[in-house]
């Protein structure tokens, strides 16, 4: 509430690349509004060179973060977590404006995302243990499986979820040691940028989570051609979205995580989203030398 006679400080809302808040390189923006349609505030909306600076600034973050212990990763999630548990309010008021939901029950989709993030962050250091093994041969060798991280990863947030959806997609890509550039819900991506407050004061190096607002549709297609991103989920994308990304991708050989449907972000995650953007290298080593 602002005090009578004081004019309120209005927040402008910017992309989040290589942790830092720029404006659009187009000078371009969208009108966001609430589930009721009520103004809540202009978005910076996302050109492809904002795509492309969002790509060099993962791809220059990539061998710090991939190389960093599993350990550190998982405490930096756990980090974040208690950030974003320390603005719960901001998140929650954000949500229900985005979801048409009440204060409560947003509520509770903020813990939810809070406890995903605390979740990914124990596995940092056990996904290795279970994707990896010891493989019996037939010679005096030792032969070891272990899983590595892809690069770097485009990520099309899902519209539905701004947060929860949003933290259980990006989450399972940088846990694992890969960067990534997400283009958040195009409907409600205020809790994106919020994230990206989050993220810039926390332990997190820049360029690890790049954040996109703008359309779908403009920015998804430039990101599955571009010969430097490895991998794309393209949970966020409609069919006919997801089929142009996916012959765009074939380019380069990207690794593809194709859109599920309507997807129940409450229910247990599983592995597969770390699973999806991991390659597995084997080693032989002769026994005795």
């Amino acid at each position: 509430m602002t005090e009578p006679g004081r004019l309120a400080v209005r927040k402008t809302y910017k992309l989040y690349i290589g942790g830092a808040f720029p404006r659009s390189e187009s000078g371009r923006s969208y009108v966001v509004t609430s589930s009721k349609g009520d103004f809540l505030a202009n978005a910076a909306r996302a050109s492809r060179k904002d795509a492309r600076d969002a790509v060099v600034a993962a791809r220059k973050a990539f061998p710090g973060w991939s190389g960093a212990t599993a350990y550190n990763r998982g405490q930096i999630l756990y980090r974040v977590a208690e950030m974003l548990e320390g603005r719960r309010a901001q998140f929650a008021a954000e949500v229900a404006d985005a979801d048409g939901v009440s204060v409560k029950r947003a509520g509770e989709l903020v813990d939810a995302a809070v406890d995903r993030l605390v979740w990914y962050a124990g596995w940092s250091d056990k996904i290795g243990v279970v994707r990896g093994a010891a493989n019996p041969v037939a010679g005096p060798y030792f032969n070891l499986s272990t899983p590595e991280p892809t690069g770097v990863v485009a990520v099309v947030a899902p519209p539905e979820g701004p947060l929860l959806g949003l933290i259980s997609v990006i989450a399972p890509v940088i846990v694992t040691g890969n960067t990534c550039v997400v283009v958040a819900s195009e409907r409600a991506p205020l809790p994106a940028i919020t994230l990206g407050e989050v993220l810039a004061t926390s332990d997190l190096p820049g360029g690890v989570v790049n954040l996109l607002t703008g359309r779908a549709a403009e920015l998804a297609p430039w990101l599955a051609s571009h010969m430097d991103v490895n991998a794309i989920d393209l949970t966020g994308c409609d069919e006919d979205l997801a089929v142009a990304c996916e012959r765009d991708a074939a380019e380069n050989l990207k690794r593809v995580l194709r859109p599920a449907g309507k997807t129940d972000w409450l229910a247990d995650p599983g592995l597969e989203r770390m699973t999806a953007f991991l390659e597995t290298k084997t080693v032989w080593h002769p026994i005795g030398i």
